[in-house]
């Protein structure tokens, strides 16, 4: 499990998916319901529910058997449960306990992908490179960094191939140690993730517990364009890519169509 000091509040709202990527269901209750752009929405106690931002997708997720998008309210400051296309949340009070439960594969997918992202802008900065910008969504997934100083090897093909390599062999040298990743609350609320000692930064997204969860993780040659040097990739979660085609036999036709999604995406990048 991925632990912080102290799981995150916000009012009284705990923001249970960052204390625990791998916690699959909850028995909480509703704090507070509401309207956003005219369709209702729910917050519970207890959030499983990673909203999109930070650069990670939404999770999937439920409340009892009603399938919901999490999304963060700018007025409350809360995660809410809304509607999924098509569908409807159905009437809740405040007080009423829920199970809230979560798509695991799709979570631990996601953080495989958000904790490879921590990785290469780690070894990307190892190189001299500052960080300007990162994505972390399945298929888009990329870190971009700016050099501060002109670096030969960027201007040529060879050269860029040398320098990832050097990044590749940093990624399987980190993953192949298995370093621990943690997450810390600092005073002033803000939340800093930690790869063991070889890299910080703060971040609310949800992430694996050691590196040694990673697999398939791939960088192809790294470009350069308007002075940015691109670093995309691609990584899975090894208990996801084992377990995802019998979970996905269980639930819904959509679960379905998302996982070969999922397994056309990985067979793509092995291809290449």
């Amino acid at each position: 499990m991925v632990h912080s000091i102290e799981a995150p509040r916000v009012g009284p709202q705990v923001s249970a998916y960052l204390d625990d990527t791998y916690l699959e269901q909850v028995d909480t209750r509703v704090i507070a319901v509401g309207e956003r752009d005219g369709m209702p929405w729910a917050a519970v106690e207890h959030c499983l529910f990673h909203p999109q931002g930070g650069g990670q997708p939404a999770d999937r997720g439920w409340l009892d058997d009603t399938e919901i998008i999490p999304v963060r309210d700018r007025e409350s400051g809360l995660v809410v449960a809304m509607a999924g296309e098509g569908g409807s949340v159905l009437p809740l009070a405040e007080g009423q306990k829920v199970r809230a439960r979560i798509d695991l594969p799709t979570r631990t997918a996601h953080a495989a992908l958000h904790t490879a992202g921590h990785l290469v802008e780690a070894v990307g900065r190892v190189q001299g490179w500052e960080m300007v910008g990162s994505n972390h969504f399945p298929g888009q997934a990329r870190i971009e960094f700016q050099a501060p100083q002109a670096d030969a090897r960027l201007t040529d093909p060879e050269g860029r191939e040398e320098l990832t390599v050097a990044l590749r062999a940093a990624v399987a040298a980190a993953v192949a140690d298995d370093l621990r990743v943690f997450a810390r609350c600092l005073a002033d609320g803000r939340r800093v993730v930690h790869l063991d000692a070889l890299h910080a930064a703060p971040c609310g997204g949800t992430h694996v517990r050691s590196l040694g969860d990673l697999a398939e993780v791939v960088l192809p040659t790294l470009k350069v364009k308007k002075g940015r040097i691109r670093v995309s990739y691609t990584a899975t979660h090894v208990s996801y890519a084992a377990t995802h085609v019998s979970y996905a036999a269980t639930h819904t036709a959509t679960h379905v169509s998302h996982t070969a999604t999922h397994v056309s995406y990985t067979a793509t990048n092995r291809s290449r």
